[in-house]
């Protein structure tokens, strides 16, 4: 029995080897293979990798891009051995003549996570506005595919997805199929094909294949069971669709990740002798504890991105906006300790940068031209966080200082204000208005600008939910219908424009 299931195997093995070969073969459309460094996706390219050293040196001439994703926001111990691991893939496919190039793929840096967290102030992912995804993998690793069908005319992406990895995944498979191929195409790039050479495979089966078959780039696949087994979780695959599972309570994931309750994997990673990720782990479940429906005006804005204020449905309760400008002071300064600490505490060569330095270059800009930051904070946090400019932040804060207001400009417009009772902040953008079209010489636009600035919701809070209130009363006064449950919270963006 046993003999018979081994002989099995191996006539399967080459049956996809075979397979793929046949495909790699039959046109001239480069393959995109997109690597996770998780189980699926390692043992994919190497089914790829076996199946084309196996083709004369001479055939080997169509064009094969591993690609990977990183959100900037990624697992650091995951994110090591991901980075290591395509240093070996591209080394290993220059000894061996193979056709392969790797690519790591990362969000723009007006779309990272610490931009529009703390730069914008979105709130901490959730399942209701899960708005990290798009940004930080779809996009990047469909930039990536795009940029090569504009160059070959169609490609062909390998991706180790399982029809066993959810029912929403094996109906997307079988949607997409083309008949009478071993292709889908993509559910939204055009000219774009999918291939999935372990569709069929079970996760005992992937198991198998890499205690079986060793890697050809040289890494050792016990050393990935081992964190599997560390993590006790699942993997994050390369995501270039909606469909594909989140990445959620996932290993493979990211460190920041809110949307589950609890960072099990994590806990469970820091259990298994990794201690340094610690302050990880409780920078994480301070953004996760500003989830919490009670908490929530604590920490954000009372108005939207867009400057209006919203109610939730016929309620006196205000829809919460962007984190407050102090909260996201003190996120930042949390973040640069945590980096400070996790420097200090990872092992050699794993210390991760948890925030890169365009990243706060541009949260800096964001703060100055949108939010009215005459002090000038980030540069300021960063010195006091860390003492001094560090290596990893340009000391040039490139900045227009010679015409921008300042902290003590800001004191004294402060006083004046609250001597006339003007809000402060409403005058302040007056104020960026003018110097930001301070010496055009076309200022059409800059009425239009002041107008707008004068539309947005400048009263406090008290008097808006008065206001509220006494317009419900007169609403109500002969409504008897039942009162309808209005717990749910709309997602953060009617401002989804504005983010874009």
């Amino acid at each position: 029995m046993g003999k018979a299931v081994q002989d099995e195997g191996v006539a399967r093995l080459k049956r996809i080897h075979e397979d793929v070969r046949e495909i790699y073969l039959g046109d001239n459309r480069p393959w995109v293979v997109g690597y996770s460094g998780g189980k699926d996706s390692t043992t994919a390219l190497q089914l790829i990798w076996a199946a084309i050293l196996a083709l004369p040196e001479e055939q080997r001439t169509k064009k094969i891009y591993v690609i990977s994703s990183d959100t900037l926001v990624e697992t650091p111990v995951v994110s090591h051995y991901i980075d290591v691991s395509l240093e070996r893939i591209a080394k290993a496919a220059a000894e061996q003549n193979m056709p392969i190039e790797t690519h790591k793929v990362v969000p723009d840096v007006d779309k990272s996570f610490w931009v529009n967290l703390i730069g914008r102030g979105y709130p901490a992912p959730s399942r209701r506005f899960r708005w990290c995804t798009e940004r930080l993998k779809i996009e990047p690793a469909n930039d990536f595919i795009r940029s090569r069908v504009a160059e070959f005319g169609e490609v062909v992406m390998v991706l180790g997805v399982r029809r066993q990895e959810s029912a929403t995944r094996a109906q997307v498979m079988s949607l997409h199929k083309i008949e009478g191929s071993r292709l889908s195409r993509h559910s939204s790039l055009l000219n774009a094909f999918v291939y999935a050479p372990i569709s069929e495979f079970s996760t005992d089966d992937v198991w198998a294949y890499l205690l079986q078959n060793p890697s050809p780039w040289g890494n050792d696949n016990r050393d990935l069971v081992a964190m599997y087994r560390n993590a006790a979780s699942g993997e994050c695959p390369l995501v270039v669709d909606t469909s594909t599972p989140s990445c959620g309570n996932s290993r493979f994931g990211c460190w920041v990740c809110t949307v589950v309750e609890r960072d099990k994997a994590m806990e469970a990673m820091i259990d298994s002798g990794e201690e340094w990720l610690t302050p990880l782990l409780e920078y994480r479940d301070k953004l996760a504890a500003t989830q919490d429906p009670a908490k929530k005006l604590q920490y954000r804005d009372y108005r939207r991105r867009t400057g209006k204020v919203s109610f939730i449905g016929e309620t006196d309760r205000v829809m919460p906006g962007p984190y407050t400008m102090e909260f996201r002071r003190e996120l930042l300064r949390g973040l640069l300790e945590t980096q400070r600490q996790v420097a200090d505490e990872a092992p050699e060569g794993e210390a991760p940068i948890l925030i890169h330095p365009k990243e706060l270059h541009e949260i800096r800009r964001l703060w100055r031209t949108e939010d009215g930051d005459w002090a000038d904070s980030v540069p300021r946090i960063v010195r006091e966080t860390l003492g001094k400019d560090p290596d990893f932040v340009e000391p040039n804060w490139v900045s227009e200082d010679s015409v921008a207001f300042t902290a003590d400009d800001g004191e004294l417009l402060n006083a004046v204000c609250k001597d006339n009772d003007v809000p402060t902040e409403l005058v302040m953008r007056l104020l960026d208005i003018e110097r930001a079209s301070h010496g055009l010489k076309r200022r059409h636009a800059v009425h239009t600008r002041i107008e707008d600035a004068f539309k947005l919701e400048w009263r406090e809070l008290d008097v808006l939910v008065a206001e509220r209130r006494a317009s419900l009363d007169v609403l109500n006064a002969g409504d008897t219908a039942e009162p309808r449950n209005e717990d749910a919270e709309l997602p953060f963006e009617g401002d989804e424009e504005d983010a874009r």
